[in-house]
């Protein structure tokens, strides 16, 4: 079998995932690189071994010996690039979230179903060893039905990784309740079956918003991904425009009944994610999300609280990046560009986990005011409920 010839467009922070989809002479290889800074273009060209090196994407798009894209481009380019991309016909991997309106992501949607080019959503955390252990014990019925999930996100490192760059700006990502949440949204909705229908949120811009920034196009400080500040008070440095939240509170109903919550703060001094999901027999936790962590489930009672649980799972092992979600999601993207298929991944839940993002942020800057999440046109929901395959 030859390799499958990718390109990528974007190879910044995001540039892991292409690295999970570099396997010459073992089924993919990354063939062709673009960015628009031309240090990062020689660098990841000589890195990969890629003969082609371009600053316009639109350069790749139209090459007989590129067989699917990877766009890991900043979240405000998605829509442009994947249409442009699937027009030309190529499978497209877009790195999550989809868009940063619910208008873009249908739009994306529409374009591969009328040009029927292969689309799949980087959600990589569907992969991860944690997540598919709590989908499996749901799955069993170990906790009965799920009637409620509760998410909390710790991000330790938030005030570098979002406040020091375009994540700060919400014209280029509509708001952390989407660019960040996009991927809990995702998983919330898998493990409860089904997607948001009403949300509110509150939220606000506590700590980062008075600290020292730099100046337009002034470039982020060496070492700033390996040299942290703390407290987080001590941070500076920050991007010129800082006008999104860094704490925030999520409140939704599941169209299937399921009551949810997230919450996300980039203000702690650790990082980690704690799902809570509780069933009409009982109810688990997550404990850590790397291998060797642990999901914990009570199913008997009623009591006080019981550190020991009735079952306690070990998080499986796994090598690379995202706890083995990278390597995975790339081999299920490189079959499907392949062969197509169903994939673990969707499109269409990657639409709703934005448009709940989005809503949930419109609320949330209106003070927390209640809204209806859109539905999505059903002719789409059934065309990539069938793997992307006309009835």
């Amino acid at each position: 079998m030859s390799d499958l010839r990718l390109g990528v467009i974007g190879l910044g922070l995001r540039r892991s995932i292409a690295t999970s989809a570099h396997h010459p002479g073992k089924g993919s290889a990354i063939t062709a690189v673009c960015d628009l800074d031309p240090e990062v273009r020689r660098r990841e060209a000589e890195r990969f071994g890629a003969g082609i090196a371009v600053e316009d994407y639109k350069l790749l798009l139209g090459r007989d010996d590129l067989d699917a894209i990877i766009v890991a481009t900043p979240d405000d380019t998605h829509e442009a690039i994947a249409i442009d991309a699937l027009r030309v016909g190529k499978a497209v991997f877009v790195e999550k979230p989809l868009g940063i309106t619910v208008e873009s992501c249908d739009a994306i949607l529409r374009a591969a179903y009328e040009t029927g080019s292969r689309l799949y959503v980087g959600h990589n955390m569907r992969h991860m060893g944690v997540v598919r252990l709590m989908r499996d014990i749901i799955a069993r019925g170990d906790i009965g039905e799920p009637k409620a999930v509760w998410v909390r996100h710790f991000v330790g490192y938030g005030g570098d990784y979002y406040f020091k760059d375009w994540h700060a700006d919400r014209t280029r990502t509509t708001g952390l309740l989407l660019q960040k949440a996009a991927h809990d949204i995702d998983v919330l909705h898998w493990l409860a079956g089904g997607y948001t229908r009403r949300v509110n949120a509150l939220g606000d811009l506590l700590v980062y918003g008075g600290l020292p920034r730099r100046e337009p196009d002034t470039p982020r400080p060496e070492n700033w991904l390996r040299e942290f500040d703390w407290p987080p008070t001590a941070r500076k440095d920050l991007h010129h425009i800082v006008d999104v939240e860094d704490v925030s509170v999520m409140n939704m109903q599941l169209d299937n009944g399921v009551v949810a919550a997230y919450q996300q703060c980039h203000f702690t001094p650790d990082y980690w994610r704690n799902y809570t999901v509780i069933g009409t027999e009982g109810r688990l936790e997550n404990f850590g999300d790397g291998p060797g962590d642990e999901v914990k489930v009570w199913n008997t009672g009623p009591s006080g609280y019981r550190a020991d649980a009735d079952i306690t799972y070990r998080v499986p092992e796994a090598k690379g990046s995202h706890g083995g979600g990278d390597g995975r999601i790339m081999e299920e993207f490189c079959r499907f560009a392949r062969d197509g298929g169903v994939t673990d991944t969707s499109p269409v839940a990657a639409r709703m986990s934005v448009a709940a993002g989005v809503l949930a942020t419109r609320s949330l800057r209106e003070g927390g005011a209640p809204h209806e999440v859109p539905a999505l046109d059903p002719e789409l929901v059934a065309y990539f409920e069938r793997g992307q395959v006309r009835s």
